[in-house]
């Protein structure tokens, strides 16, 4: 499980979030493909590389975190990026921290 921490205490439908847990282990082939449907719907287009899609790994992030999109696109965007980047690092089995151009 990937943990992010938000960088500052977040509210969403009457419960305050500091943190967000990520089960990206238990995601299966289904829940992408639902994710690029969802993704599909929500873009009203086809992203290219469905994988480096904002939308794709929030919709991914929710599932995820079992929490509704609505939460995740919400964040603030340093707390959206950190997300969405945690779940990109684990499709492309990125270390944590990294984001595969090696410029961190």
């Amino acid at each position: 499980m990937e943990k992010v921490i938000l960088s500052r205490p977040y509210s969403f439908e009457g419960k305050e979030y500091t943190e967000l847990t990520l089960d990206l282990e238990a995601l299966t082939g289904k829940d992408m493909i639902e994710a690029e449907k969802e993704t599909r719907i929500l873009l009203r287009d086809n992203p290219p590389l469905a994988e480096t899609s904002k939308a794709y790994l929030a919709v991914l992030a929710a599932k995820a975190a079992k929490v509704p999109l609505d939460l995740i696109v919400g964040l603030p965007v340093k707390d959206f990026s950190s997300v969405t980047m945690t779940v990109q690092n684990f499709l492309f089995d990125y270390p944590s921290g990294l984001d595969g151009s090696g410029l961190n």
